[in-house]
This record gives structure tokens, C-alpha cells and sequence, in this order.
């Protein structure tokens, strides 16, 4: 039996990373202890999958400056395919991101190459049934939201469409939201994202209205910070609880919940199980800087044996 890959479809950007003591008041400066550049973005979800053993891809557009270079290094040295050429004469934009001592982060994202995309630079990525394809709400804006839902309406059948909608989404016409919402087999958010795209505020009705608007079959996931996340499947909400930790970094904890728990479905986990261990996933990354430094399956099995959770970490150890 072939293992389904993670496709993403989003843009993969350079982080640039700033450790700041406070966000500076308008026109203000405030001195940066410490700044880095990290391939960021898509390359965050596909990461977190491929160090927990799946086979994963990048579809989008990849620059030809140094930033691009950057993300096809990290690539490459994960074993993560990428489908198209760079992009001749433009470099793959930047995230501006501030981090401050309570691990909260602001951002400020550029344009670049990572937008230049069609339909055909997408299917280059070949998808077959049963594949995970990712999509960013972020995609939806111009230029690359007609393309993409071109790309996505060709898909295999079977395909699995992944959508992490992030903040926009809940403020998109209802036509769009409407058609993303009749592709989409997995819906992975944060607590608030559910809330505003639902407009109910208890989250388990937020997961149910959710779920109203998608297939029959969809998997409807929601992370609520340390608390965890709830799994909505089968018709049946599942609560799993997360494993608090002081953070030094939140930038990309999402994504590495997203990444990991995919990485694990895709391995043969069920999605409760790879939920859980997600939670170990994010509990790890947010002691880490970066958002690239999501855990591999021996720390996360490790992690898990930690916390208690003997039968979980046997499950996970068992796909080394």
C-alpha cells in the first residue's frame, strides 16, 4: 500500500525573526536582542510531516534569490520534493516576524514569487488519491486564489483537501467560502477561527456548524492553545488535551500541529491518536525558536512516554 503524501499548495516565505522586549509604539524603535531567517510559511507544515516519517511536497512557486534558495535548501535536506523551476527574475517574499518575551508574535508579510502561480506550475505535483493537499486561507486573495481553485477542482477525487483558513477566512464573500468549503475534507483551525467563521462561541457548536458546511465525511480539527485541541469525527467530538509549556516561541506551533498530526493520519494513525501526539509536537516546538524546529518521531514518542502516555508513545515509537 503506497503512503499518502502531503501536498501544500501555500507559499512557502522566509521568516525573518526578531526577538524584540516590546512591540515599539508607533514611530518608536526598539533594539532586537537576537535576529534570524528561517524557510517559513508552507515549509513549516511540510517539515513537521517529514520528520515524523511522511512523504511530502511542495507544489507552490519557489523563488530565484537568495530566499529561495534558502527554502529549496531546507527542502531538500528533509527529503521534500518541490515540483516547479524557480521563478526567473524574482525572489520568494519575506515574513517580518516580531517575538516578544511572552512568546507572542506580529507580523508583516512581502509579496513575491511564492504568488506567481497556475494551475499548470501546481499540478506539476502530481496528487493521487488518498494524498493530503494543503490550502492557506491566505491563498484566497488575489493572484492566487483563481488558480488555485482551478487546481483544486481538477484533483482526484479522493484527494484530501486540507484547509487551514486562517484569519481571512471568515471575512471572504459567502460564495467563495461556500465553494472552499464543498472541497474541503479536513478542516484544521485555531479556537477563534472557528468561532468567527461559525459564529457560535461554544466551540463544540462551533465544530458542528463547521462540519454542517462541509462534506459529510469531513474531519473537523480545532486547536485551542494549551488546552489542546478537539477532533470532530464520525459524528463525535473527541477532546485532547494539550501538555502546557512555558514558551519561548509560539511563531509556527499551529503549523506543527497541522504538519505532525497529518504526518502521523498519513502513516496510518487514526486522527484522534495523531491529534494527541500533535499536541506533544506543539508542546515541544514552542520551547524551540523558530518555525522550523518541529520534532522529530523519536522526541515526540519520547515526549509523549513523558507525560504518561504509554499506549500513545508505543503507537508512535511502532512507526520508526
Amino acid at each position: 500500500m503506497v503512503m499518502p503524501r502531503v501536498v501544500h499548495t501555500a507559499q512557502a516565505l522566509v521568516d525573518i525573526v526578531a526577538e524584540v522586549p516590546h512591540l515599539p509604539n508607533r514611530g518608536d524603535n526598539v533594539n532586537a536582542a537576537t535576529v534570524n531567517r528561517y524557510a517559513g510559511g508552507a515549509v513549516t507544515i511540510l517539515l513537521a510531516a517529514a520528520r515524523l516519517g511522511a512523504n511530502c511536497a511542495h507544489a507552490g512557486a519557489i523563488g530565484s534569490g537568495p530566499n529561495g534558495d534558502l527554502i529549496r535548501q531546507v527542502l531538500a535536506a528533509e527529503g521534500i520534493d518541490y515540483g516547479d523551476d524557480p521563478v526567473g527574475g524574482k525572489d520568494t517574499g519575506e515574513c517580518f516576524v516580531m517575538v516578544e518575551p511572552s512568546a507572542e508574535r506580529t507580523f508583516v508579510t512581502t509579496y513575491g514569487a511564492e504568488r506567481d502561480i497556475s494551475a499548470a506550475s501546481l499540478s506539476r505535483t502530481t496528487v493521487q488519491p488518498a494524498d493530503f493537499v494543503c490550502v492557506s486561507g491566505y491563498s484566497l486573495y488575489d493572484p492566487t486564489k483563481d488558480p488555485l481553485l482551478s487546481y483544486l477542482e481538477q484533483l482526484p477525487s479522493k484527494a484530501r483537501v486540507v484547509l487551514d483558513p486562517g484569519a481571512p477566512f471568515a471575512g471572504f464573500a459567502p460564495e467563495l467560502r461556500e465553494r472552499m468549503c464543498a472541497m474541503t475534507s479536513v478542516w484544521t483551525s485555531n479556537a477563534d477561527e472557528a468561532r468567527d467563521f461559525s459564529g457560535a462561541d461554544d466551540l463544540s457548536r462551533a465544530m458542528v456548524a463547521i462540519a454542517d458546511r462541509l462534506p459529510d465525511d469531513a474531519v473537523v480539527v480545532v486547536r485551542d492553545g494549551e488546552a489542546g485541541c478537539q477532533v470532530l469525527v464520525d459524528g463525535e467530538i473527541v477532546d485532547c488535551p494539550g501538555y502546557p509549556r512555558t514558551p519561548v516561541d509560539t511563531n509556527g506551533a499551529g503549523d506543527t500541529h497541522t504538519g505532525a498530526m497529518l504526518g502521523l493520519v498519513a502513516r496510518g494513525m487514526s486522527w484522534v491518536d495523531a491529534a494527541q501526539s500533535a499536541n506533544g509536537a506543539g508542546a515541544i516546538k514552542v520551547t524551540r525558536r523558530g518555525p522550523s524546529s518541529a520534532p522529530n518521531l523519536a522526541e515526540v514518542g519520547g515526549f509523549l512516554a513523558q507525560e504518561g502516555e504509554e499506549s500513545l508513545a508505543a503507537k508512535v515509537a511502532a512507526l520508526g
